[in-house]
């Protein structure tokens, strides 16, 4: 607005308009003057955000949607009813505590923050993209006013939170997707707490995050998945370059909020990596953290090409037993909208379902 020779408090008008009342075009935006509004639009401007193309829906109510950005390709987001118990016992303000009589929904939304992924864990459907570009800060907070927009979500009043968790590896790309939180947070209002990010072990983004005011950092969850080096490199190759120790000294620069625990997301590869030893050792291994953490266990979701089994249900909670039994919280998170591919790792575009 300054560079158009306009007071910088239009600029203040223009963010409500886009991201409080949500408008799709310059004449919605009734704040800003009739004339000036012609004259954006003259000088080919145009406001909105990214769109839902296609929506695919599962038995269980979750819904994965295809969200189309400027240049027409498209990214992944997910709407889950009643979460999937992924923010349970991580000390947020996510707990019951927050439920008033007046909560009308209560949900999780998965967001994306690329197109594709360039990490290449073996175990994800994502990763058979590659990596194709950065989404924008734009692009990464218009899917989740795309999808607010789609269930009549009212901030201050919904208890929704946010997982940076969909297609790529956010501290891939660090600048867009902070930008994205403070526009959240800042536009939008909501609290930082509600969400959560994890990355697959990126430790200069580790680092760069643990510098984030709270007041704009989000939650970390670091993808461990493997009880040792060998194991995590063969899986996620990225290990070779980070490895375990090297992300958790990363980690613990981290100034957490008071009750906050760091989360170390597992996912149970059948025969891999759910072994009892496995069990024993993932719990030495966050106890020599030194972390205040938590450990949430994915049991594998199948996708078409990759060779891994999804593990028993007796060796998934044999495997949640032991770590509770060693003093590590954990949690099961529970697979959401697997007949549509919108369960975790499942997110690669797929327009069957």
């Amino acid at each position: 607005m300054v560079e158009a020779g306009e007071p910088a408090w239009r600029g203040k008008q223009l963010a409500e308009a886009l991201y409080r009342q949500r408008v799709t075009g310059l004449d919605e935006i009734t704040t800003l003057p009739k004339p000036l509004r012609a004259r954006l639009g003259a000088e080919g401007w145009r406001v909105g955000g990214p769109k839902i193309v296609q929506v695919f829906q599962s038995k269980d109510g979750t819904e994965r949607y295809l969200v189309q950005g400027d240049d027409g390709q498209t990214v992944e987001a997910v709407w889950m009813p009643e979460g999937d118990g992924g923010e349970s016992g991580d000390g947020s303000d996510g707990e019951a505590a927050e439920e008033t009589p007046q909560t009308r929904l209560r949900a999780t939304i998965c967001v994306s923050s690329q197109v594709g992924c360039a990490v290449n864990c073996q175990f994800c459907l994502t990763a058979k993209l590659g990596l194709q570009r950065n989404l924008t800060a734009g692009e990464i907070a218009g899917q989740v006013l795309a999808v607010f927009e789609r269930h009549g979500v009212q901030v201050g009043r919904d208890r929704v939170n946010l997982v940076f968790m969909g297609m790529g590896e956010p501290f891939l790309n660090y600048d867009s997707f902070m930008a994205a939180v403070r526009l959240l947070v800042t536009e939008v209002g909501l609290s930082p707490q509600r969400m959560t990010v994890s990355t697959s072990g990126i430790v200069p983004g580790i680092e760069r995050f643990a510098q984030e005011p709270n007041e704009f950092r989000p939650k970390l969850a670091i993808s461990l998945n493997a009880p040792n080096d060998k194991v995590r490199t063969e899986l996620m190759p990225i290990n070779s370059k980070w490895p375990i120790e090297a992300v958790v000294d990363a980690v613990r620069q981290v100034k957490l909020r008071p009750r906050e625990r760091i989360t170390f997301e597992y996912v149970l590869l059948g025969g891999v990596t759910d072994q009892p030893a496995h069990a024993r050792e993932v719990a030495r291994l966050v106890r020599r953290t030194g972390l205040p953490a938590k450990v949430n266990l994915i049991a594998w979701n199948p996708g078409p090409g990759i060779a891994y089994s999804t593990p028993k249900f007796d060796a998934v909670e044999a495997f949640r037993a032991t770590l509770v039994g060693s003093g590590i919280p954990a949690y099961l998170r529970r697979p959401r909208g697997l007949d549509i591919f919108a369960a975790c790792g499942q997110l690669k575009r797929t327009v069957e379902g």
